[in-house]
Order: structure tokens, then C-alpha cells, then sequence
């Protein structure tokens, strides 16, 4: 089945341009001006709109097992959402428990992710560290196409990694050519804020963001980037949620480091007033790590997208409904971490960043796509609308318009922290794998078609340091 997609503006990272686009199977194959229609291709009328790379999230936890529940999202109803949204790749977490061993958390995970009606991958978190830890490492990365391994400097007595895991963990990604990844919280102190908040009488989601401060975030970026900086591991920071953070970025991309960070769109459009709110299922509907923050740090935010220090936008969708979240109503420490975000994120971005002025469209289709398919060693196979990458492709009607809302989301959860958000600019068709999968609406998906990326090791002239150096020798600089 080939599709022909007709008059559309195609836009990549780079450039855009007029040009119609031919789909053949699950390829791209041809992208020009005025190209003659395949016999018995299904033509696609894009005139007036956007043919852009799919969304690319690289930071969802569909079915995640946390804090005594699960998460009400799966990989089908969650990559199904996605494709509502223009979203055609995930690249999910597998989190061991402490003690277990990678290869069975990744097998665990992958039997989940069958069900996926969109092209996933993973990140796997090490949180705890021997031999064996070591070993399936380099199977992940050799036969797995695992290239990212996530480090929660969080959750004390859960899955927090201490030092000696990070520096352990990052050494090996380094040997493998691997690419390390952290949660920045300082675990400790949030620990110890928890517990402060707790003997003060504050129970309620207000105690939240105050347990979680902002240089909790800022001293945790910090001690990875260093750590990061010593061993010449590239580095990247999962919801950047501060101008603490952002500043650490700043300095070591500026000396040469290869740091990398990532924004979530609720970081970047929900202010933390929303823990204040006096219904607790809204305040405790927000509930989620770092928690959102201030208009100052919101604007920082945008300001890194901008310039370019912070690179992707995410979700970390992790869905707890109503019921999970009441768990907590007399401890927010016991409040499921966790919001949704993945049908919602392109538009939100669009409406905000493209509408206002803030984002340039080429760059817009950077944050959402081309630059996670480049980070995480995927690109030119997704990331861009070129001949012979795969056929996943979002068509965005810049003038559709609606109102979010947990009513008529495709979100298997009962909130929405955009609710009542009105959005301009929306996907009429989502393409993911050379097939129709969305049109106005129309949800066309099937469990199991989505399939698993395997993402390379990345060469050695991207480590930025092969080796530690002996004394007396000069240090090699970053590449």
C-alpha cells in the first residue's frame, strides 16, 4: 500500500518547502515538487498544512509499577493517545527494583511494550550496582540497541543511585559507548524536606513543591555534570525543571561538555500555584517529580529552548488516576508521582511556543523530533521527512482548534493538567509506519503493530573521553 501526500508545506528541522511526498510500504521514498502519483496510491490532500517528522517523546512510563500501584496508561491505550496527538515513538523506561537484575527488568518491559501501536524503545535505569550489573550492560547496548542507561538521583530507599552506582554505571556507558542520563534531585535532602513538612502539620500536595526546591534540582545537575565532566561520559537531564539546573547546562555546554537536557511541556505552562488549589484531586492530580514551578523558572525554560541549551521536549507520561492519587490524602508523600501529557504535547507546543512567537515551526519540529532521533543516534531513520527514512509523519492543521479536556482526551486517565486549555493547531493525520493511523479524528490503531527501535552504540569520536589520563599528560579536550 503506498499513500501520496499532495500540496503540503514539508517541514523539516532545517528548511521547508512546498513538496509532496510519496510513502511506499514503510518508507519515505520520494519527497518533491509536482511528483506523479503512484498507480493506486491512496492520495492524502495536505494543502494548507504542515507535513512534519512525527513527535518524537523521549521520556514516557507507560505501565510503570511505582509507589505501591500501576500506572493506568499501557503501551497500547498510551501509544494510541499518542497518535491522536501527532506522537508516532516512545522511548519508555525499564526501572528495575534494586537487586534485580537489567536483563530480566528488559525482558519484563518488552513483553509490556507487544502490545504498542506506535515504534517504541527504552532507556534502562541502573539502580543498584555489581558484576553482573556491568555485564548486562554491555549485552543491552551490543544486542539490544540499548544506547541511554537513566540514573535516579531520587527516591531514597526506592531506586535512588548514590554516587558510587553513578560513577560505576557512567564509566561503563562511557566503555560502551552509551550515553548516561539522570533524574537531578538531590535525594537526600528531599528526604529530609519530607520528613521536616510531615512534622509541621503539612500533609496536603502544598508540601510537595516545598519538599522539592529548587536547589535540590540545581545541586544534583550539578553533581552529574561533574561527575559527567571527570569520566567524559555525555550526559543527558531528563525535566529540566529549573533555572538551577538550566544554569549548570549552560556552564559545561559553554567549556565543551556534552550535556543535553530535556523540558516537559507541564514544566513549561503550569505554574506551581496549582498544589495550593483547595480541591485535593487537583492539587494532587499535579503531583509529580521534579513538581511544577514558578513563572521565573517557567520562563528560563522557554529561554533554553530558545537558545538552544535545552535541546528536547517530553512528557514523562506516567498516568495515576483519581482513586491512585487518594493513596496520599493524608501524606503527600504517598501521592503517586506522575501526569499525562502525550496526546496534548504537540499541541500545547504549537499553540505556546510556534503561536506566540517563541518557536520557529523548523525549530519546533527540532524539539519534538529531529533532535531526540540525533541525541539518541536514530536520525536519519526518524527525525525528518527525506527519502528513505521511515514513513512516520505528522500532517498539522495550523488552524484546527479545540479545548483539552480528560472528557474527551484518549488518555486512559481522569485528569488532565491542561484541562480547559484551548489549543490552535492540531494533527489531521497521523502516519506511523507508512499507514494511516489517525484522520480528523478517526483513531485507526491495532495492538501489536508498533515495533521496537534498536538504537546503536554511538562511535567512538562522540565519547568525549576515551580514558583517564596518566599524570603529566595533557588532558584530551571534549569532541
Amino acid at each position: 500500500m503506498s499513500l501520496f501526500i499532495r500540496g503540503g508545506t514539508v517541514v523539516n528541522a532545517d528548511m521547508s518547502e512546498r513538496a509532496d511526498v510519496i510513502i511506499d510500504g514503510d518508507l519515505i521514498t520520494a519527497v518533491g515538487l509536482d511528483l506523479d502519483v503512484p498507480a493506486g496510491a491512496e492520495i492524502i490532500d495536505a494543502g494548507g498544512q504542515f507535513v512534519m517528522p512525527g513527535g518524537i517523546d523521549p521520556h514516557t512510563h507507560m505501565q510503570l509499577p511505582f509507589m505501591g500501584t500501576v500506572a493506568s496508561e499501557d503501551f497500547f491505550t498510551g501509544t494510541a493517545a499518542g497518535l491522536a496527538g501527532g506522537t508516532t515513538m516512545i522511548i519508555d523506561f525499564v526501572i528495575p527494583s534494586p537487586k534485580q537484575p537489567l536483563m530480566e527488568a528488559f525482558q519484563t518491559w518488552r513483553g509490556w511494550a507487544e502490545k504498542s501501536c506506535a515504534d517504541y524503545s527504552f532507556h534502562v535505569a541502573v539502580t543498584w550496582w555489581d558484576e553482573t550489573v556491568h555485564a548486562d550492560m554491555g549485552r543491552l547496548v551490543r544486542d539490544e540497541g540499548v544506547n541511554s542507561f537513566k540514573h535516579f538521583m531520587a527516591y531514597k530507599n526506592a531506586i535512588m543511585a548514590d554516587d558510587e552506582v553513578m560513577y560505576n554505571s557512567f564509566t561503563r556507558a562511557l566503555e560502551l559507548g552509551a550515553m548516561a542520563t539522570v533524574h537531578a534531585e538531590n535525594g537526600e535532602m528531599v528526604f529530609q524536606l519530607q520528613k521536616k513538612m510531615l512534622e509541621m502539620g503539612m500533609t496536603g500536595p502544598e508540601a510537595h513543591p516545598l519538599s522539592r526546591p529548587p536547589a535540590a534540582e540545581g545541586e544534583a545537575a550539578n553533581r552529574a555534570i561533574r561527575l559527567a565532566e571527570v569520566i567524559g561520559v555525555p550526559l543527558y537531564l531528563v525535566h529540566v525543571s529549573t533555572k538551577d539546573a538550566l544554569e549548570e547546562i549552560i556552564r559545561a555546554r559553554n567549556n565543551g561538555q556534552r550535556v543535553y537536557g530535556e523540558a516537559l511541556a507541564g514544566h513549561l505552562l503550569i505554574d506551581d500555584s496549582v498544589y495550593r488549589h483547595p480541591d485535593f484531586e487537583v492539587a494532587a492530580g499535579h503531583v509529580m517529580s521534579p513538581p511544577f514551578r514558578s513563572k521565573e523558572h517557567q520562563a528560563a525554560l522557554w529561554k533554553g529552548l530558545q537558545s538552544g541549551s535545552l535541546q528536547t521536549t517530553a512528557t514523562d507520561h506516567c498516568c495515576f488516576c483519581n482513586e491512585q492519587k487518594a493513596a496520599g490524602r493524608d501524606d503527600f508523600t504517598l501521592i503517586p508521582n506522575g501526569t499525562a501529557g502525550i496526546e496534548d504535547r504537540l499541541a500545547v507546543l504549537w499553540t505556546h511556543g510556534v503561536g506566540t512567537g517563541k518557536l520557529t515551526r523548523e525549530e519546533f519540529v527540532a524539539v519534538t523530533s529531529t533532535n531526540t532521533a540525533q541525541i539518541f543516534n536514530i536520525y536519519p531513520r526518524k527525525g525528518v521527512i527525506r527519502a528513505g527514512s521511515d514513513a512516520d509523519i505528522v500532517i498539522w492543521d495550523p488552524g484546527a482548534t479545540k479545548t483539552i479536556s480528560a472528557k474527551t482526551h484518549k488518555q486512559n486517565i481522569d485528569f488532565n493538567i491542561f484541562e480547559g486549555m484551548m489549543v490552535t493547531g492540531l494533527a489531521s493525520h497521523t502516519i506511523c509506519g507508512g499507514v494511516l493511523r489517525y484522520k480528523d479524528g478517526d483513531l485507526r490503531v491495532e495492538k501489536g503493530t508498533g515495533h521496537y527501535v534498536k538504537r546503536p552504540a554511538f562511535p567512538p569520536m562522540f565519547r568525549a573521553l576515551e580514558k583517564i589520563t596518566t599524570a603529566g599528560k595533557p588532558r584530551p579536550v571534549n569532541r
